[in-house]
Parts: structure tokens; C-alpha cells; sequence
């Protein structure tokens, strides 16, 4: 039985294809070119088959060949995001651009996070500007304001984090300014429209990072809860996430658009423990729910001791644990998406409910 969600605002489920026919008209009627950056990734993925769908022509950019997205009808480009050349000869008469791609992940230098996440958003803001496309929708993240406290409910006015505890949370910050601030340049002749999206712990049927982490672990007999309370977080359906981005898209073409500059939580506005989260997961496969816990002082005190010898071996690997990792299974993570609701008219249409029995169906095919 699938555990229900402490709901913050009750999802109701719709037909995801018909609700979503009318905005991708709407997209479609002011895109004829759109241009993917992480196109190969899991977000990626759904919202270049929402743009599909609405027979909008689709250029992809990734680091590898996905033939399922050329099956698709996506023009696929390989390459790296720190070529500004690569990036501005692929975004070639496109007149909007979804920045997807980052380096996420909890370990690595700061050069691992910084170069694609700081450089090669630097590098679409350039080709935007060098080819007069005017809008893009940079996807961002709420570590942008996690510094290791708990954040319940907490809005876009809380300021980004004074300490970060990776550089990935870093780097996305940095580079969630630099778009932002792209938008208000009084001295930028193209006048390019941004916005920032920050969806947390995307999640769905072919997620290839969360779900079979849990699984993965599980079967292993090494998950673990983290900490003696039950902290919310907030999730999103990957198809939830999609949808948010084609809205942003299309509020950020009208004239007296509401979200340029901005940045938004969104999420499936459903907070629920992170041992129920799993606890889901587990059960679409049988797996039995997960009961071990860690106190969360222990699991900082071994995060940080697998850090420093990590770093000492030179090992590039990423540790079982890390302080990033501790704090963030031990703290709680949910957040007011009315800016989202209000601005550009975002409510999730997929349920907790109903996303995991989209994903026990894929997973048991």
C-alpha cells in the first residue's frame, strides 16, 4: 500500500496529456526552434517530449548519443558546455533555451561543479545574447539556500546559504545570479527574458539517480534512516517539473511577464517524511520498508571522516557518506511554491500517489 503524503495542499490528479495540450499550444504558437541543454538527462528527457508532442522542432545538447531521443525527433548536438563555440554553433536559429544541463553529485573539486555549472551557464548566456534569443529558463535548485538547517516552508525571500557544504550547491548558486542577473543588464541590446526553476529530488518512472540508489542500497541491506525524527521534504514528479518549465517559458514571453529575474521553488506541494518517500519506492518492487536509523551526529561525524580520508587517498569515488548528505537526510525541505502558483500558474497535475504507481509500473515490466 502506498503511504500517503502529510499534504501541505491536496494534489489532485488529472489527465497529465490533456492539461497539458493547452499550454504546449500556447508554446507552440510562440517557439518554432527550442534548444535543450542536458537534453540526455532525466528532466531533459520530459521536456523535450512535452515540446514533441506540440510538434515543436528540438535541438538537444549533451555529452552523448541517445538515440531514443532521435527517435523522438530531437535534433541531437554533441558537446561540451564549456565550448562556447560548440554551444553557440548548436543553438543556431533557435528563439528559446532551456539550460538543463549541471554536474550534480556531492563529491569532487571545485573545478568538477564550477566549470560546467558556472562557465557553461556563462557560455548559453553569451550564445542567448550573440544570437538575439531572448528567453531561457535556467533549471536551478533549493540547495542553492541549504546551509545544513532545517527549511520548512521557507520562500524565495530566504537568501542563498553563507556556508555550503559541496560545490555543487555552490556552483548552482553562483550560476542561478549569473542567469538571473542576465535579465536586468540595462546594457543587454537583446533584452533576454530569464528565470530560475528550482525543483527538489526529481523522481519518476527511468530515474536513474534516486530510485535505484534506494534499491540499490536496499537490496544491499545498507539504507538507512538518518536522525530519530522524521523530517518532511519536498519532492517532484519528473513530469511535474517538465510542466513547470514549458509554463515558465511561456509567462516569460508575454509583455508584462511576472516571473523575469526570478527564481521559484517548485516541488509536488505534497511535503512527506523521507522515510515514507522511501518507503514507497521500496514497496513498488516488494521490498520491505526501511527501519535502521543512524543518529544524524554520527552520520556527520562519519561523513566528515570519509571526506578527509577521501581527499587524502585522492579518491575519486564518492564517499557512502558526507556532511552535505548527513544534513540533508536530517533536516527537513519543504517549500512555498505559491510564487510559482501565483506568477505562472503552476500546480503539480501528477500526485505522489498516482507517480508511484507510474513508477511500480515501470519498474516491473
Amino acid at each position: 500500500m502506498i503511504e500517503q503524503a502529510k499534504n501541505s495542499a491536496t494534489a489532485t490528479t488529472v489527465d497529465f496529456n490533456e492539461a497539458i495540450h493547452l499550454p504546449l499550444s500556447e508554446l507552440a504558437a510562440q517557439s518554432k526552434h527550442v534548444f535543450v541543454t542536458g537534453a540526455g538527462g532525466f528532466l531533459g528527457k520530459a521536456i523535450c517530449r512535452l515540446l514533441r508532442l506540440a510538434n515543436i522542432k528540438v535541438t538537444g545538447f549533451a555529452r552523448g548519443n541517445y538515440p531514443e531521443l532521435s527517435q523522438m525527433g530531437v535534433t541531437m548536438e554533441q558537446g561540451d558546455i564549456t565550448d562556447l563555440s560548440r554551444v553557440k554553433e548548436a543553438m543556431q536559429s533557435c528563439d528559446l533555451v532551456f539550460h538543463v544541463a549541471a554536474k550534480a553529485g556531492v563529491w569532487g573539486s571545485k573545478d568538477d561543479y564550477f566549470k560546467p555549472n558556472v562557465q557553461g551557464t556563462e557560455n548559453v548566456i553569451k550564445a542567448c545574447k550573440e544570437l538575439t534569443i531572448s528567453r531561457l529558463v535556467y533549471t536551478s535548485t533549493p540547495s542553492v539556500t541549504f546551509s545544513g538547517v532545517d527549511e520548512a516552508g521557507i520562500d524565495e525571500s530566504t537568501p542563498y546559504a553563507n556556508n555550503f557544504l559541496n560545490f555543487y550547491g555552490e556552483s548552482k548558486a553562483v550560476a542561478e545570479q549569473v542567469v538571473l542577473a542576465a535579465s536586468r543588464d540595462s546594457f543587454d541590446k537583446t533584452k533576454l527574458k530569464t528565470v530560475a526553476l528550482r525543483p527538489h529530488l526529481i523522481w519518476g518512472p527511468n530515474d536513474p539517480h534516486l530510485v535505484p540508489r534506494v534499491l540499490e542500497r536496499a537490496r544491499a541491506g545498507k539504507l538507512k534512516l538518518v536522525g530519530k525524527q522524521d523530517k518532511l521534504v519536498d519532492t517532484i514528479f519528473v513530469d511535474n517539473a517538465a510542466y513547470a518549465h514549458i509554463l515558465a517559458a511561456i509567462e516569460l514571453s508575454k509583455s508584462n511577464s511576472q516571473c523575469i529575474g526570478k527564481a521559484y521553488f517548485i516541488s509536488n506541494d505534497q511535503p512527506i517524511t523521507m522515510a515514507a518517500m522511501l518507503n514507497n519506492i521500496l514497496s513498488c518492487v516488494e521490498l520491505p520498508p526501511v527501519t535502521k536509523r543512524v543518529p544524524s551526529a554520527v552520520a556527520y561525524a562519519v561523513g566528515t571522516a570519509l571526506e578527509w580520508l577521501y581527499k587524502l587517498m585522492n579518491k575519486k569515488q564518492e564517499p557512502i557518506m558526507t556532511r552535505f548528505v548527513a544534513k540533508q537526510l536530517s533536516t527537513c525541505h519543504y517549500f512555498d511554491i505559491s510564487a510559482a502558483k501565483r506568477d505562472f500558474g503552476y500546480t503539480p497535475l501528477i500526485s505522489i500517489e498516482d507517480g508511484m504507481k507510474q513508477l511500480k509500473a515501470s519498474l516491473n515490466r
